[in-house]
């Protein structure tokens, strides 16, 4: 079994680092290329995005972020003893504010896209963190 975790969380870990490298590539990863994404730039004629394609986008993000921590997060609180809540909690919390807020600065305000940014990096990088500890816990020969 532990073959096959060790196969899983590898490809998790390689869905957050796709999943930073595209959004650089593509949404943005810094506020100005988000407000840019999201509202457009009439000085350089880039039309903002659509609403149709915004919520296609975002029910992706939902249905992918849902799947890939609801499994990590079983991992890794069957392999972990001491930080298994504080940092379940850190993730789940983190990715659900960031799935709220991207919704929030397109549609209340663009302040939102701040609040986005840091809670998309807080969870990516707990998600990092669950991901090598359980590596580390896999390969240990006291489990």
């Amino acid at each position: 079994m532990s073959l096959i975790l060790k196969g899983f969380l590898s490809f998790i870990l390689l869905f957050l680092i796709s999943d930073i490298l595209v959004k650089y590539f593509s949404f943005g990863i810094t506020p100005d290329a988000i407000y840019i994404t999201l509202f457009g730039n009439e000085e350089e004629f880039i039309d903002p995005i659509t609403k149709s394609y915004f919520l296609e986008f975002w029910h992706t993000e939902i249905f992918f972020i849902m799947m890939n921590l609801l499994t990590l997060s079983a991992i890794f609180i069957r392999l972990s003893n001491k930080s298994k809540i504080a940092m379940t909690n850190i993730l789940m919390i983190s990715a659900i504010i960031s799935l709220i807020s991207l919704p929030m600065s397109f549609f209340i305000s663009s302040d939102f896209v701040y609040i986005y940014l840091l809670t998309f990096f807080i969870w990516h990088l707990s998600a990092i963190y669950m991901i090598l500890y359980s590596f580390w816990k896999l390969n240990d020969k006291s489990i």
